[in-house]
């Protein structure tokens, strides 16, 4: 039997949100997925990330009946979502009933693998999604979100994924999100993780530093069970490598992906007015397209470059970029090497505009910071320094345990505070995930619509 590499399709999940800002909306992904699910991929991501809050923020959209449709026109093929672990898709860490709830919500709407991952790599905060997705019988992926520093050598990765092959992973996941991950390096990881793990060993990059293909080629080498790609229209740039160049890589060798490549151009066809559309409105931002290579140095994922120039912009500093991109690294180096994902990123991100702007290391520190380094997110990957301890919270004191024990179950509170506005308990999920943009949502869709049918009237003039 021959040896394949598999594919996980991204470009309805990653390739999209990475490129376009999450802008595709239901009526524009539902036509082709009847044709993706015969190409042989070996899932389709469709679904978590920032899918769930952009359908809401700026689709006017139920995120989970998309989730529905699309699972109704895939009938062969499994469906993937991403999920930050206690965070969800949310922002803050969620009580176990909620994650336990989502969880089973999502695998009965659809979904069939749930790719799990926190911030910290601490495994304490993938737990109770893990246990769900198996308690639903849904596919459990850990993530090993993968970052460079001092103290993420290959044998901390190592331990990392025999620690998740012990809590049930169905299948484990080098989550590269900044695309830092050099060939050889990645070569010799995949080879020291496969040879202590039993499970599928999965990797996942972007494009932005220019080389995530040759990444792949060697990942492949080593022995990488499924790469992560994106339809060319949605590829490149921040997102992944392009589907159609991957299978025309590994065609005729030993681990041809064997994809039915006369899809997959009907399929790049198909995005091509869509994504045109994007660029003309101004959403595809070309600069995404550009490789980075100082990415490699600063370690930060590509949609952190473009909101730190945003951010500077507003503050009228632009002319401070560099400065921020030197000081980055100095932050997360303060704080313990956490991996910059999200929303990690954000949070380092900001502290170092907020210390250059300022002009004093740590005069402002964002709530969340502070929560950070009190051990509300998780532990650091390295102890921080009681020096910056104390500049940063002063003698209050740090939580050591997991940060969801402090949470009191919540899901019949918020489903009483929603109340008749919520008809299902998607809805009540939707409510707990972003209450401010989820209230009015549910208000406007329950409104009576008022339709008007119009059938032969013959208009005389």
């Amino acid at each position: 039997m021959k040896n394949k590499v598999k594919i996980t399709e991204t470009c309805l999940r990653d390739g999209h949100q990475s490129l376009i800002a999450t802008r595709l909306t239901t009526a524009e992904i539902l036509p082709i997925v009847e044709k993706m699910d015969e190409v042989g991929y070996h899932a389709l991501e469709v679904w978590g990330g920032a899918t769930f809050d952009a359908c809401i923020r700026f689709l006017n959209e139920d995120p989970w009946e998309r989730l529905r449709e699309i699972k109704k026109r895939a009938k062969n093929t499994k469906l993937q979502m991403l999920l930050r672990g206690q965070n969800l898709l949310g922002y803050r860490h969620y009580a176990d009933d909620i994650v336990e709830e989502f969880v089973k919500k999502s695998i009965e709407n659809g979904i069939d693998i749930i790719r799990i991952f926190d911030a910290l790599n601490d495994t304490r905060n993938l737990k109770v999604a893990a246990e769900a997705t198996k308690k639903y019988g849904g596919h459990c992926q850990l993530s090993i979100a993968y970052t460079i520093s001092p103290v993420h050598t290959t044998e901390y990765y190592k331990e990392l994924a025999k620690e998740m092959e012990s809590m049930g992973a169905d299948s484990i996941v080098i989550k590269d999100m900044a695309g830092i991950l050099l060939p050889e390096t990645g070569y010799n990881l995949i080879k020291e993780i496969k040879s202590v793990i039993n499970v599928p060993l999965e990797l996942h990059t972007h494009a932005t530093s220019g080389i995530a293909s040759m990444l792949y080629l060697r990942a492949v080498d080593a022995g990488i069970d499924i790469i992560d790609t994106a339809i060319s229209t949605f590829a490149g740039g921040t997102a992944q490598p392009a589907t159609e160049s991957m299978v025309r890589t590994f065609e005729g060798g030993e681990r041809d992906p064997e994809l039915n490549l006369t899809l997959l151009k009907e399929i790049a066809e198909y995005f091509k007015p869509i994504r045109k559309k994007y660029m003309d409105e101004k959403v595809l931002n070309m600069q995404a397209y550009f490789v980075e290579p100082s990415i490699l140095e600063y370690q930060l994922p590509g949609g952190m470059l473009s909101n730190l120039v945003s951010q500077l912009t507003a503050q009228k500093a632009a002319d401070k970029y560099e400065d921020v991109l030197k000081e980055i690294p100095r932050v997360r180096e303060d704080l313990g090497f956490p991996p910059l994902v999200t929303p990690l990123s954000q949070m380092v991100g900001t502290q170092a505009v907020f210390n250059v702007l300022t002009g004093e290391r740590y005069k402002m520190v964002p709530k969340e910071i502070k929560d950070y380094v009190k051990g509300l997110y998780g532990k650091s990957p390295a102890p921080m320094s009681e020096e910056i301890k104390k500049k940063i919270i002063g003698d209050e004191p740090v939580f050591t345990g997991r940060p969801a024990d402090l949470l009191k179950p919540e899901y019949d509170e918020l489903a009483k505070e929603i109340g008749d506005l919520a008809k299902s308990p998607e809805d009540v999920l939707m409510y707990a995930m972003f209450p401010q943009i989820a209230k009015p949502y549910l208000e406007n869709r329950n409104k009576p619509k008022v339709e008007k049918e119009y059938r032969n009237i013959n208009i005389i003039f």
